[in-house]
């Protein structure tokens, strides 16, 4: 019994054929089919059967088989946690994040790269509809994103998506001079006719037209993907916006006075999305990508 038979058995299952799990594995069927059944005679009982469907497990043979998978997937994870202390970690990781999200990044690689200083990372703002195809791709390793609820069941079997905790309320930024900076809380139908600077994302064009469809449509003055502009804009007394709270902590503008964050009671906002991690269990970097998930939450 070793090693490479396990591999064979794996192979087989997947492929329910010999000859195809003999192709995949870059070996003749011949080899395969007589490392299978030198085992098969060792152990005293049959593994495989052939059938209208396919070369399938036997029924006595189903634990063994069971036993084999686990082996190998066990000495793979082995493999992988090697490489990731030898190569992967000395390597670049690419991260990708929707603004509201951007604030916890800094915190959590902070504590990432002073265990790993020879790791290179990279971050990039952009909207969730960009990541996704990206990490299939591998040209971006993690994507912190929001997704409808809908269509969690609908993401590739190999991308794992992890949900956070992650309380995504939403402030409706003022000028300190603005009468609603005066008020506990503001309800959506109440920014009606008011300028608004909004952030220039697929979410809040779909707010926008979510809202107008309820209350009529909004007075936007323009669309900025640049927060600080938003900002600027609002302390200037020239519009309001609609920020995430996350973004605004420590944020100067609101430690100033200049700009009053007020709460939004409308929880519907938000209340149909997902905030989450999104992964692909065949990026080469996976290793590492887990490694970071699994130490560095990204709300500790």
């Amino acid at each position: 019994m070793n090693f490479e038979q396990m591999e064979y058995i794996k192979a087989i299952v997947h492929a329910k054929s010999i000859s195809v799990a003999a192709e995949q594995l870059h070996v003749s069927q011949s080899a395969v089919s007589q490392s299978i059944a030198a085992l098969e005679q060792e152990l005293g009982l049959r593994l495989f059967q052939r059938s209208r469907l396919g070369t399938t497990p036997t029924e006595e043979g189903r634990s063994i088989i069971n036993k084999a998978l686990i082996i190998v997937d066990t000495m793979q994870r082995i493999k992988e946690d090697a490489q990731s202390i030898t190569s992967s970690f000395t390597g670049e990781l690419k991260i990708a994040a929707i603004s509201s999200l951007m604030t916890f990044l800094p915190r959590v690689l902070s504590r990432f790269k002073k265990d790993f200083p020879l790791m290179k990372v990279t971050i990039i703002e952009m909207e969730s509809k960009k990541i996704i195809p990206r990490i299939k791709q591998h040209t971006v390793d993690i994507g912190y994103i929001t997704i409808p609820k809908s269509q969690e069941q609908s993401l590739p079997e190999h991308i794992l998506f992890k949900k956070l905790d992650y309380d995504a309320h939403i402030k409706v930024i003022v000028p300190q001079d603005s009468p609603f900076a005066f008020q506990s809380s503001l309800r959506l139908q109440d920014l009606a006719d008011y300028p608004i600077v909004m952030y220039a994302s697929q979410f809040w064009e779909n707010f926008s037209h979510s809202y107008a469809e309820k209350y009529g449509p909004l007075n936007i003055l323009f669309y900025s993907s640049n927060s600080e502009v938003i900002k600027k804009t609002v302390a200037e007394g020239l519009a309001i916006s609609l920020l995430s709270g996350y973004s605004l902590n420590d944020d100067p503008y609101v430690e100033s006075g200049r700009i009053i964050p007020v709460h939004l009671s409308d929880n519907q906002v938000v209340s149909d999305l997902y905030f989450g991690c999104l992964v692909s269990e065949q990026n080469p970097r996976y290793a590492v990508i887990q490694r970071l998930l699994d130490d560095y939450t990204l709300l500790k």
